[in-house]
């Protein structure tokens, strides 16, 4: 029974699992490195607040796709003018392919710290590779292969079960950051990370992909539209949205815990403050931590940034495609949906060739997290609205208490990008 039990809550998993892992992408990784090497336990709070808006607005975020049967542009594109929803899908792309340019060339970076080789071999490999898993792979076997390498973040819990975390410690800077504030740190570059860490967690992308994976469920099941308006069916469906987001963001965020503690804990404690690539943060831990971390941590970049790059160039996909009114679905061949898979390759590509040029990596990953943290506030405001509104959801709009954490997440994005604004005077 209780074998049946744990299968049946494993096949509802789907959509909030690989979207919420694909959350801790390399970019993701590195951001959260330099979080725990600058800031040790200073940045942990961003994580303990950040987990239930999060749920919150990827929950409205699947619940939108779902009961509208269309994904996040054509809805945003109901209610607001065009070139607004033109000027938030232009933002979604450029940051979209700054991460997947970030992505690649951590993954690249961490295999030849494993065994060596050349740089522009292993870009332009998992460049082929990752535009291979949505073009040429069914939906079903593109979701399977997503699903299995979430397994690959289990890495990061390994790491920290390999060194020693002094609890109490991370306890108390935890709960009382601003007692141990970096003193060569400005504020501006203390606001610059929290925007940063908000941005990688609470991502636009994650957004649009959550809520387009919805829409492919409910078109390979044709008769959910007619059973959508009976209550029974409703309520059991929203459950299952429900506890596919709230364990999939759960296992984001812990993942994401885990990656600022280890690098604290090895890095910060040890004088380096400074990392630059996840790449970098894994060949730090091997003096420090040993052969075993740095491994798990290297071997976890590959892991997730297979899982992430698709999800990155999938979600800019499906954005531009209801945008102009493409067929977007990974269900169709290249044939059916032709501009689709497309921006999927232009995204990818460039990705990767940006990724071969070795663009300063900090920086294009703190400016597309900062990019995300920014244009994330507009999106979220939109959600909110569309998720109230009977026109669009019928009597399926978000419940008060929904309300709460979706506007508050709005709300803590919209101090942390003001704050930075004020403190980049």
């Amino acid at each position: 029974m209780k074998q049946k039990k744990t299968a049946a809550f494993v096949q509802r998993l789907g959509p909030g699992l690989i979207t919420g892992a694909a959350d801790d992408d390399p970019s993701g990784i590195a951001t959260y490195s330099q979080a725990g090497a600058q800031f040790r336990f200073g940045l942990v709070w961003t994580l303990l607040l950040t987990t239930p808006l999060m749920i919150g607005i990827q929950m409205l975020s699947a619940r939108i796709g779902w009961v509208t049967g269309r994904g996040l542009t054509a809805n945003i594109d109901e209610l607001f003018p065009r070139w607004l929803t033109t000027v938030l899908v232009g933002l979604l792309v450029v940051a979209n392919t700054i991460n997947i340019a970030a992505d690649i060339g951590a993954m690249a970076e961490a295999v030849r710290l494993l065994i060596g080789g050349s740089l522009a071999v292993y870009v332009f490999g998992f460049g082929a590779f990752c535009m291979a898993t949505q073009v040429i792979f069914s939906y079903e076997r593109t979701v399977r292969l997503l699903k299995w390498l979430t397994l690959s973040l289990f890495a990061y819990v390994a790491v920290i079960l390999s060194v020693s975390v002094p609890i109490h410690r991370l306890i108390q800077e935890s709960l009382q950051p601003w007692a141990f504030f970096p003193a060569d740190l400005s504020l501006k570059e203390y606001m610059a990370m929290v925007v940063a860490v908000l941005g990688t967690t609470i991502s636009p992308y994650l957004f649009f992909w959550q809520a387009a994976q919805e829409v492919e469920d409910n078109n390979r099941r044709p008769e959910s539209q007619a059973l959508r308006a009976h209550p029974e069916y409703a309520a059991e469906h929203l459950f299952r949205i429900k506890q596919d987001t709230f364990f999939g963001m759960t296992f984001s965020n812990v993942i994401a815990l885990c990656i600022v503690v280890a690098t604290a804990v090895t890095l910060n404690m040890q004088g380096i403050t400074h990392i630059q690539t996840s790449a970098q943060a894994a060949e730090a831990l091997r003096p420090i931590a040993g052969e075993f971390a740095f491994a798990l941590f290297a071997l976890g970049i590959i892991g997730t940034g297979l899982l992430a790059v698709p999800v990155l160039a999938g979600s800019a996909a499906y954005a531009v495609s209801e945008l102009y009114g493409w067929k977007a679905s990974l269900s169709h061949g290249f044939k059916e949906a032709r501009g689709f898979y497309l921006i999927i390759m232009a995204a990818t590509g460039i990705g990767s060739l940006i990724g071969y040029l070795e663009v300063d990596p900090i920086q294009a990953l703190v400016w597309s997290a900062i990019v995300n943290g920014v244009i994330s506030v507009p999106i979220m405001a939109a959600l909110m609205w569309i998720g109230q509104s009977e026109r669009l959801m019928g009597k399926l709009t978000i419940s008060q208490r929904h309300r709460f954490f979706g506007w508050a997440a709005t709300l803590v994005m919209g101090v942390a990008v003001i704050l930075l604004g004020l403190t980049s005077l």
